[in-house]
């Protein structure tokens, strides 16, 4: 044998595109069939959702907190640098110009060492040329202009004793930037007027800190999800695995396992429900067993009687069929008392031949034995033997067979006993009306229907039709001699075969009986060539139903 080879790329591809393709469709599967899936999905979801709420919300609270205390503490460090300043500036002696400037450098750099940032930048409000105002002034470089806006300038500019601030973008010395806030105010130099001073603060420390916060809480919810996660696994564990053991035991059960049952373990909820499931399964199961026994001693019982009565039955058969042959030499009366205990003898034959397959059914010991045969040549064979007794009750039966000739695996007994059971029904409640005898086929079944135009049936009547010995109206008697067992062993038969036998009716419009058999043996037809419900209402449509001759349809058939 030689040796089997890894999968080619593209074919290993192909498969894991299509094992992806099938992941919704088995995570739908799961939800659908899988209480612990489905719990566990609702409490990681909810859970997550919870905790991601949580996790934001503690975010931006530690953020608004950090921000508004570095926020108030770099406010606090520039009025403080300010007011030195300012104090610095009125209490110096100015005079020209050079003076002036040597004043302003000393204060400018007591700002850069009284506040907490080197960022400082002063601008002269007036920009009218002077002699002795000293020029703009900047402190550790950095683009001013591009960083404070024309808003907060104007601020500034409008009133001098109010600091006003604004949030920046700072640029470290890596070249990272990093979030800032601009503290702005004006210093008054006497003799030369208003300068806007502007002090920048590095926030990187808070954002570092905030960084670390948010991951962490981050970190922690998902730790969190994870610990949700597997305890929800092990308390769902806990609780569904006694509910699917018992699913299971249940199944097994329902499958005729009568002696399953559930290890029971502890004296909790569930412990008291596995007891409560296992003596369910003991009474149920002594009760089966009880019915059983009696089930098999009436069908023993019936089998014996059947058996037992056979011996008599036969001598009193031949001495009715002794005296019904010589009626004629009796008087009246008895003439009419051999007629009537032949008739009789023969009725209570065939009573005892119906309890005797039934009682096979019931014991389970009925076998086919199947042989190819065409349903229309049966079906016409059917309507042959009746034809007498459809002549006596004033039907005219009618074989329309637009298929069903190819031949198709089946016990042709038990299947012309079904069509003989159905078209003595229709004949005997056809109350003298025509009969359509039907049979059509298709690729996967056969199907005979036997239509009657008679009194019909009621809804609730229809569904005890297979029932045995029931009667629709207990008070009509049979005409054709029928022992009350005819549509019950025509169901068995049916089934026996995997096929279908349903029934219409509707009062006043009649009934439609049909049968659906399979081609091939121990499959089930997908649907039945004839539709159960007709579609003729009336008798309006049997005259484009003519009688056939079969023979010679087959005969056409092989021709062409």
């Amino acid at each position: 044998m030689p040796a089997a080879t890894a999968p080619r790329p593209a074919v290993r591809l192909r498969r894991e595109l299509r094992a992806w393709r099938t992941w919704p469709s088995r995570v739908l599967g799961s939800w659908q069939r899988s209480l612990r899936f489905r719990t566990l999905v609702l409490t990681i979801a909810l859970s997550t959702l919870a905790i991601l709420v949580a996790c934001a919300w503690m975010a931006l609270a530690i953020q608004n907190d950090l921000f508004q205390s570095r926020r108030d503490q770099v406010l606090g460090d520039a009025r403080r640098a300010t007011t030195a300043a300012q104090a610095t500036l009125d209490s110096a002696l100015q005079g020209d110009s050079a003076q002036v400037r040597n004043v302003v450098d000393s204060v400018m750099a007591s700002l850069g060492r009284q506040s907490d940032s080197d960022l400082v930048a002063m601008f002269r409000v007036d920009q009218t040329p002077s002699a002795t105002a000293p020029q703009d002034f900047v402190l550790g470089g950095g683009n001013w202009d591009g960083q404070i806006t024309d808003a907060l300038r104007d601020k500034v500019r409008s009133d001098a004793d109010v600091q006003w601030w604004q949030s920046i973008a700072l640029t470290d010395a890596s070249g990272r930037v990093v979030p800032g806030i601009a503290v702005g105010q004006q210093l008054n130099v006497a003799g030369v007027g208003a300068y806007e001073l502007y002090i920048a603060y590095d926030l990187a420390a808070a954002d570092q800190t905030l960084g670390f916060v948010q991951g962490t809480l981050w970190v922690v919810g998902l730790a969190l999800i994870a610990i949700i996660a597997g305890i929800s696994w092990f308390v769902l564990r806990s609780v569904t695995v006694p509910i699917g053991e018992a699913a299971h035991t249940s199944a097994e059960l329902a499958a005729g396992r009568l002696d399953v049952r559930l290890d029971v373990h502890g004296e909790d909820e569930i412990a008291t429900l596995g007891r409560s499931f296992n003596a369910m399964a003991d009474s149920i199961q002594a009760q089966i067993k009880e019915l059983a026994e009696l089930s098999l001693v009436q069908q023993r019982f019936v089998s014996d009687v059947s058996h037992e009565l056979r011996t008599p039955l036969t001598t009193i058969r031949l001495a009715a069929d002794v005296l019904n042959d010589h009626r004629e030499a009796f008087d009246p009366v008895s003439t009419r008392a051999a007629e009537l205990l032949h008739a009789q003898v023969q009725r209570f034959e065939t009573l005892l031949t119906d309890l005797l397959e039934i009682s096979r059914y019931d014991a389970g010991s009925v076998q086919l034995e199947l042989e190819p045969t065409s349903l229309a040549h049966l079906a016409e064979d059917v309507v042959a033997q009746m034809h007498q007794l459809a002549e006596q009750h004033g039907s005219d039966v009618r074989l329309v067979a637009p298929g069903g000739y190819s031949p198709v695996e089946m016990d042709p007994r038990r299947v012309r006993r079904i069509v003989r059971n159905l078209l003595g029904n229709a004949i005997e409640h056809g109350e003298g009306r025509p009969i359509v005898v039907t049979v059509d086929s298709d690729q996967d079944a056969v199907a005979v229907g036997v239509r009657d135009y008679g009194m019909g049936m009621r809804p609730e009547d229809q569904e005890r039709v297979f029932d045995r010995f029931w009667r629709a109206d207990p008070s009509r008697k049979r005409t054709i001699g029928g022992t009350g067992l005819g549509l019950a062993i025509a169901l068995g038969d049916t089934r026996l075969h995997g096929g279908t036998l349903g029934v219409w009716s509707s009062l006043g419009l009649g009934t439609n009986f049909v049968l659906t058999l399979p081609r091939r043996a121990g499959a089930e037809p997908a649907s039945s060539p004839l539709s159960l419900a007709p579609e003729g209402d009336g008798l309006d449509d049997l005259g484009l139903t003519q009688p056939i001759d079969v023979d010679s349809a087959l005969r056409g058939k092989e021709s062409t």
